[in-house]
Formats: structure tokens, sequence, C-alpha cells
């Protein structure tokens, strides 16, 4: 599996599909057909579906100091080389977000957090953006005469 190395590769795949669990935080996104300069062998006519998955790591310094951060991602590399063969989809890019509570869960617990978040970022429902709910005067609207006295 080839690894996310460009910013532009984080911040693009962010604008697609999210999963957060208490392990961690996975983002996708399928890269378009055009793939990007930075790989030297992709050309236009390449399906997306011939192209590998690539996985990016990243961990904030709110999780802590430089040495707990690199154990934070040891333990993402190590979950995802033995879970995203299984449910990692050809032509998508993920990036997996460490958390505080990475470090602390138990690693089956880990990798059970990447399985539910993979199922969950390539479920039909979290491919549509969230809005708020179309409000409804009836049950959400101004409040009547009768409301303000009881």
């Amino acid at each position: 599996m080839e690894r996310l190395k460009a910013r532009r590769d984080f911040l693009n795949t962010a604008r697609g599909a999210k999963w957060a669990a208490p392990g961690l935080v996975l983002q996708a996104r399928r890269r378009p057909k055009s793939l990007s300069s930075s790989e030297p062998l992709a050309n236009s006519e390449t399906p997306a579906s011939d192209v590998p998955a690539r996985i990016g790591f990243t961990v904030t310094k709110k999780v802590g100091k430089a040495h707990v951060r690199n154990r934070v991602k040891r333990r993402l590399r190590a979950a995802a080389t033995e879970i995203l063969p299984l449910g990692a989809k050809p032509g998508y890019d993920y990036v997996l977000i460490g958390r505080a509570g990475t470090i602390t869960r138990a690693y089956c617990d880990l990798k059970t957090d990447l399985l539910t978040a993979l199922s969950r970022v390539h479920s039909k429902k979290n491919h549509t953006r969230r809005s708020k709910p179309p409000s409804d005067s009836s049950s959400t609207g101004s409040v009547t005469a009768s409301q303000k006295q009881g």
C-alpha cells in the first residue's frame, strides 16, 4: 500500500467522508481519474479501480509530545497493515488521525475501530453532505400563546 506524503493529498482527503471512533479518526476520499502529478507512473487513462489505495497518518500536538505521537503513529500503522488489505478499496486515499485515546486503547479495540470506520466511510449514507434538517414551524417554530401560559 502506498503512502500519502504531500500536504495537498492530505487536504484533498479531508474533503471526503469521515468517521470518528474512540481510538482514531478515518478520512477517505476516492481519487479523481486524473491522478496527482506526484505519481510518476500515473496517466489519465488508468481507471481508479486499478490504482492501489494510499494511506497517510497524522497526529496533532494535542495528543502529546513527540515520543507519544510517534508511538500513536506506530500503533496506527500496525493496525492499518492488518486491516486495510481487508477493507480498503482501490483508488481511495485514506488518512488515519490519531487521538488521545489511541495510546491507551487496547490493540484489538483499535483494529475494531478501524474496521468499523472503514465500513461506515464506505456506506451509502456517508456519501451525502449532512445539512440541517428543514425546520418545521409546527414543531420547532414560534411559541403560541397557549404554550406561553402553560
